[in-house]
């Protein structure tokens, strides 16, 4: 900005020379500039007091609309903010088949400290140790009384504790709402459900996340505010349930068996209604993982979807079935089972080292001869046993939609030699879970189709591809039924419902190499009602032994059969199957006269 002078040289010079006062001038340019100032101040005070104006003028506005709209709508209290929201979004339930609670949510409490409010920090930590005997006293009284100002000591309290914390009195000791998870039923499924625990947390709520079993499988389905709330439905029943873990689990006891694990499930839908693993926990206060030594000594561990093991003479008649599929054999052809028999400069052996001689088919599944399907198995060959076998779904892990399943990848010859062929038609070198096992028995049991389990309901059968044909399928379970009728599952008879099936008795590996003298896996694959197949389960006992005798026992069919047994016949009133007269063929029926 340029200045002009009060006293231009110019008008001054000329002022004097017509004899004007200098002065004077001064005095005119001194009004005019201060006539300009307020001018100017002027405008500025006008244009400050428009902007002010139309501020004003926005606010009140907006308040206005704002009112109006909490005017027109229907009163409602008051919400968290928007991540605050997100927290506290309610996880579905689960239930089972019947609509049965098995796991639902529980509003609760937190409690949490801020030791800069507190009167007696000393008193606190007593009191609190008393309502929490878990809690250490020490370490109370050294975080009340350093420099944290927050510090958690609880995340969930039940109301009692609740109560018995407020009447502690002490300011310092705040609560915070929030949900839990809650499983009415305790241990009751443990290892399908998994468990859940917080995520993000705060002072006001707590985020409930999946961390096994099918809470982590479904979590964000069950969390998702689109499904509404609707409840995932999943195939188990639970009187089922509730009957097999009582029945498993004393036999377990009573055989002296470090651990058991079982399978039902629906042949043609293929549902799993119950699914067991013993030892268990209560995923209301779920355990921790072990940090060392062998993972299936922790209860977390799931033996029927992570347990893999050689399920030995189960899996022979897969070999049979193949067998009669491709036409190399009938269910009457006669094989020599006589020894020696030697494969890749390695002796096969029969069972206590019996020698059975010329046996049928039926007979050698029956009697449970190794030389017997390890001979199919050659004809077969390598090559087309690879092939079937991995059409029953056992070299993969089962697809059952639970987290864990994934960690049961069966464990595979790392050559198909002839050896390799022979050993696993009796079900050693190949290893797999027990619902592999109850998956493959159900492709049998069902007519032959492929069936892929699931833990989920459903309403109509799978429409699997068919790896057998029902001819084949049928002699197979007929082959099985007579197991039980002549062979080594006799302990397995359940009256009124026709159990078929075989035993399996396995020797435990060593982590270090070779096989325990006298640790075994024992199961027992069955199908019933065999005449009408609708179920398959399959039990499996790790190291059992039966002691009643003058010598230990140790085969399946003295320990899992018998406990299947138990099962079957606590399980299928409750399966809705009415005891029945096995049907027979009219030539068994001899007419006698009077």
């Amino acid at each position: 900005m340029i200045r002009k002078p009060l006293r231009p040289l110019a008008t001054i010079i000329k002022a004097r020379a017509t004899g004007q006062n200098p002065d004077a001038i001064e005095k005119e340019n001194i009004r005019k500039r201060h006539e300009e100032m307020r001018d100017t101040s002027r405008v500025r005070a006008e244009g400050r007091l428009l902007v002010l104006g139309v501020a004003f003028l926005a606010a009140f506005s907006v308040i206005g609309i704002r009112m109006a709209g909490l005017a027109g709508s229907e009163a409602a209290e008051p919400r968290a903010s928007a991540s605050g929201a997100r927290i506290l979004a309610q996880r579905a339930d689960i239930v089972d088949r019947q609509g049965r609670i098995l796991a639902t949510n529980l509003e609760t409490f937190s409690l949490y400290a801020q030791p800069h409010h507190m009167i007696d920090k000393e008193r606190v930590a007593k009191e609190l140790v008393s309502i929490f005997p878990d809690l250490n006293e020490q370490r109370l009284l050294k975080d009340f009384t350093g420099k944290r100002k927050f510090l958690w000591v609880r995340k969930k309290l039940s109301p009692e504790q609740k109560q018995l914390v407020h009447d502690i009195g002490d300011p310092g000791l705040l609560f915070g709402p929030r949900e839990m998870r809650l499983y009415p039923n305790g241990k009751l499924a443990a290892h399908i459900l998994g468990g859940a625990g917080f995520g993000r947390e705060g002072v006001n709520a707590a985020e409930v996340i999946g961390v096994a079993g099918v809470e982590k499988t479904f979590d964000e389905a069950l969390r998702d505010p689109a499904n509404g709330g609707k409840a995932l439905t999943l195939s188990i029943d639970l009187t089922v349930q509730a009957a097999i873990e009582r029945v498993l689990y004393g036999g377990m006891k009573l055989l002296n068996a470090k651990g058991a694990a079982s399978v039902l499930m629906d042949v043609h839908t293929g549902e799993v209604l119950s699914l067991v693993s013993l030892p268990d926990f209560d995923p209301n206060d779920r355990p921790r993982p072990l940090v060392e030594g062998d993972a299936a000594d922790s209860p977390l561990f799931n033996r029927a979807l992570q347990g893999v093991y050689e399920l030995g003479s189960t899996y022979k008649i897969f070999t049979a079935a193949q067998a009669m599929e491709l036409g190399l054999v009938n269910a009457n052809t006669v094989i020599d089972t006589k020894g020696p028999m030697k494969v890749g400069g390695h002796r096969i052996g029969e069972f206590q080292n019996k020698n059975y001689g010329k046996l049928s088919v039926t007979d050698i599944i029956v009697k449970s001869s190794n030389r017997g399907t390890g001979r199919m198995a050659l004809e077969i060959g390598p090559k087309r046993q690879q092939e079937f076998l991995k059409t029953l779904g056992l070299f993969e892990p089962t697809p059952i939609e639970i987290v864990e399943a994934s960690g049961g990848q069966p464990l595979l010859p790392a050559k198909w030699t002839d050896l390799s062929a022979v050993t696993v038609s009796y079900g050693h070198g190949l290893s797999s879970t027990p619902l592999h096992l109850a998956s493959a028995y159900a492709s049998l049991a069902n007519g032959g189709l492929m069936v892929k389990p699931t833990i989920l309901k459903r309403t109509s059968p799978q429409e699997g591809p068919r790896v057998l044909s029902e001819r084949v399928a049928a002699e197979s379970v007929t082959m099985l039924r007579k197991v039980v009728t002549e062979g080594t599952a006799s302990f397995g008879e359940v009256p009124g419902y026709y159990v078929a099936g075989k035993t399996g008795t396995a020797d435990k590996p060593k982590p270090t190499g070779g096989y325990y003298d006298d640790k075994v896996i024992n199961t027992f694959a069955s199908v019933f009602p065999a005449h009408d197949p609708k179920y398959v389960l399959v039990v499996t006992l790790d190291e059992p032994v039966e002691t009643s005798g003058k010598k230990p026992r140790r085969t399946a069919g003295w320990t899992a059969v018998p406990v299947a047994a138990e099962i079957i016949e606590r399980v299928a009133p409750l399966l809705g199957l009415r005891p029945q007269v096995e049907p027979v063929e009219l030539t068994d029926i001899t007419l006698a006269s009077h």
